[in-house]
């Protein structure tokens, strides 16, 4: 064998060398043996510990034989003291059979662990060298504080989610599973998906992502228009073509993890195309879920459009704590009188919920340059992401709320935003709609014991009043330039809290 000629050839080289190199030798084996044990306690990666501790195991091995190599092998040095001649006697009871039998079984135990862990891997679907446990664990304590923990059996299958963003990286190891439904690229116009900034794999991946991190709703349709370029922008124009291609591809769910300056408007009658847009979606009965926006304490006096509209469901961002992420923008509720805009009621207030927006794990397009795959972010573009993917799994238990359901349509909007409004996790002493917290923070696990965790026929009331039309005065008000509203994300696992 390969190992047993090694091996050999080591004992004829340790019985060639002078006992003081052979001790030298010995010192560096234990050296760089004792440094890869000691970074198995410091390695993220459960594949790489263990490889990196049998291989300090073995060096360490090879180390001490090579150390006490005279004593195990039976040599002796007499010394002439009249002739100085120093004769080495050997007694023949090598080291050689005691060192093939330890290197051995160790390389046995490394290659058994890499076959345990590759099988390990493709039965239960995870990716050796995947997330480090750091963002693995903040992910679960997303998924126990908005009660994804309670919910089994469901993973928005059914249901067809849109996500208007920077596009989708297909070749991410989390999204290799993934078909999507449908592609569109403002932008560009290319035929094939990609993303040339990164958020929208991001905010795609707290949907569907499989394997390293997990997406909350893995088994929708999901539709990808690309309407926001390299630099993370786009316009008024462009976004609300993309909403508009949502609705004709039977979007359910629009998420839009982005904002900006609304335009004029009051009474339901707006100069903004993209609100315009919206407001069409919406009375088809698709839900949009959008940004609350990241001003944080630097308000600017209410949340981002689109996430201003009155039936939009606006999200803003929560810690992990059950607190409100101080970059998390607050509503303005009251009204005013310039710009004008009418006082806001139940269950309409801005933002009307809290998603986990600090620290949140998510995916990075191209590896990120550094050849990472995975990361963290802040900001209220996650937590639109992750409330998108709770409704789809609303929606699967309860399909006739979806927009061709039996229940479906505007109304089935108003009744989801109440029971949210009734049903998300208020903080301490709170007891009605907060202008920075909302109605609480979003939790799957009440909403679905509060409707019936089952598909079945829901009972939608008329609402009391609905809004006016929405038209569009003129494309001259469609300057402003909307961007996603976030943190640039960040590999660092360093804890904010």
């Amino acid at each position: 064998m390969f190992l047993d000629n090694l091996l050999f050839y080591y004992d004829d080289f340790l019985d060639n060398i002078q006992p003081k190199m052979r001790k030298k030798l010995a010192a560096i084996l234990l050296i760089i043996g004792a440094l890869f044990m000691l970074s198995y306690s410091i390695i993220d990666d459960d594949f790489l510990e263990i490889i990196a501790l049998l291989i300090g195991i073995l060096l360490v091995l090879v180390g001490l034989v090579t150390f006490f190599h005279n004593s195990i092998s039976g040599e002796t040095i007499i010394s002439n003291e009249d002739s100085n001649e120093v004769v080495e006697q050997n007694t023949n009871n090598s080291a050689l059979p005691w060192l093939i039998g330890s290197v051995s079984t160790l390389a046995f135990i490394l290659v058994a662990s890499v076959i345990f862990l590759w099988l390990r891997s493709v039965a239960d679907e995870i990716l050796i060298g995947g997330p480090p446990p750091t963002l693995t664990g903040w992910e679960q304590s997303y998924q126990e504080l908005t009660g994804f923990d309670e919910v089994s059996g469901l993973d928005g299958s059914g249901v067809v989610v849109c996500v208007v963003d920077s596009g989708i990286e297909m070749d991410h190891p989390d999204l290799t599973h993934l078909a999507l439904a449908g592609w569109f690229d403002v932008i560009n116009g290319q035929n094939e998906p990609y993303d040339d900034e990164g958020h929208g794999t991001a905010m795609a991946g707290i949907i569907v992502a499989k394997n390293g991190l997990t997406g909350n709703a893995q088994g929708v349709e999901l539709l990808v228009a690309k309407a926001i370029d390299s630099n993370g922008q786009g316009t008024d124009t462009g976004i609300a073509e993309a909403v508009d291609w949502c609705a004709d591809n039977q979007a359910d769910i629009i998420s839009l993890s982005l904002g900006g300056e609304g335009g004029f408007s009051i009474g339901g009658i707006t100069t903004d195309q993209l609100e315009s847009a919206v407001q069409d979606a919406l009375d088809q009965g698709i839900f949009v879920v959008a940004a609350a926006g990241n001003d944080g304490m630097d308000d600017d006096g209410d949340v981002s459009s689109p996430g201003s509209v009155e039936d939009v469901i606006c999200v803003g961002g929560a810690t992990r704590l059950g607190n409100v992420w101080s970059g998390s923008s607050q509503g303005d509720n009251d009204g005013r009188l310039w710009p004008p805009m009418l006082p806001r009621s139940d269950p309409d207030m801005k933002p009307e919920i809290l998603g986990p927006g600090a620290e949140v794990p998510i995916l990075f397009a191209g590896g990120s340059g550094d050849g990472s795959w995975w990361g963290w972010a802040s900001g209220t573009s996650a937590a639109t992401a992750w409330v998108s993917g709770g409704l789809a799994i609303i929606l699967e238990a309860h399909p006739e709320l979806q927009r061709e359901g039996s229940s479906g349509g505007p109304n089935a909007i108003d009744f989801i935003k109440t029971k949210l409004s009734e049903n998300s996790q208020m903080d301490d002493g709170q007891s009605e709609h907060d202008e920075r917290f909302g109605y609480g923070i979003f939790r799957i696990d009440l909403i679905l014991e509060e409707l019936g965790n089952s598909s079945s026929d829901t009972n939608v009331e008329e609402p009391v009043s609905q809004s006016g039309s929405w038209i569009t005065f003129t494309d001259s008000y469609q300057s402003e330039r909307r961007k996603t509203p976030s943190v640039p994300p960040d590999n660092s696992t360093k804890a904010a809290e």
